[in-house]
């Protein structure tokens, strides 16, 4: 099941990379080089969800070691794993609401905004499935705000944000204060999940 997971996610960053291909191409004739890392949001936060699954593969792959047990991680492990649940959660609700918000202005829907709209549920739901997993802890969701209130600086302040149906562009202020208020919802929600895996941790120590 996590070799599937692992390589459905890894296609699906490949393929979402790709997706961005012509807006990164404009973004290096127009802006500078070193915004390139704050355009692509979704495939980029399916990348560290990839990550996080890798290291449950390695865990699993070392005799007698059980690769769902909670840990206490590396200083890199945490970054990444907090920066799946963000990420993932925050741009997987957007697509979906930019999709649909769209739609109710009569942006017309195609296969390719259903298959985009599982695709983005799947990265917010397979965040929440996988919590209790994650060994991240405060400093890394600290790290992770920052980066993630600074891609929506980026995207909404300079103007890099992801490309949307024209009939969007006049609602961006509402879109930017949405996007900003989904960062503060996610990174909310992991400093909850957070609280909640250590409650749960300590309270089995002591049964034991």
């Amino acid at each position: 099941m996590l070799w599937g997971l692992f390589w459905t996610n890894l296609l699906g960053t490949a393929y979402g990379y790709i997706w961005y291909g012509n807006q990164l191409k404009f973004t290096i004739e127009f802006y500078p080089a070193w915004l390139l890392p704050f355009v692509p949001d979704s495939p980029t936060a399916s990348l560290f969800f990839t990550w996080f699954l890798f290291y449950l593969l390695i865990s699993g792959s070392r005799e007698n070691e059980n690769p769902f047990e909670v840990k206490r991680g590396s200083g890199l492990r945490s970054f990444v794993e907090a920066f799946a649940v963000v990420t993932s959660i925050k741009y997987g609700v957007w697509a979906v609401a930019m999709i649909f918000w769209g739609a109710s202005q009569g942006d017309p829907l195609g296969w390719q905004d259903w298959m985009l709209s599982i695709s983005h549920l799947g990265m917010a739901a397979e965040a929440l499935l996988y919590w209790r997993f994650f060994q991240y802890r405060w400093p890394a969701i600290l790290l992770v705000a920052v980066w993630t209130f600074s891609n929506d600086y980026m995207d909404y302040g300079i103007g890099i944000y992801p490309w949307l149906p024209d009939v969007l562009e006049d609602d961006l202020s509402k879109i930017a204060a949405f996007s900003i208020g989904l960062t503060v919802a996610c990174v909310i929600l992991a400093v909850l999940l957070w609280i909640w895996r250590e409650k749960s941790a300590a309270a089995s120590r002591k049964s034991v």
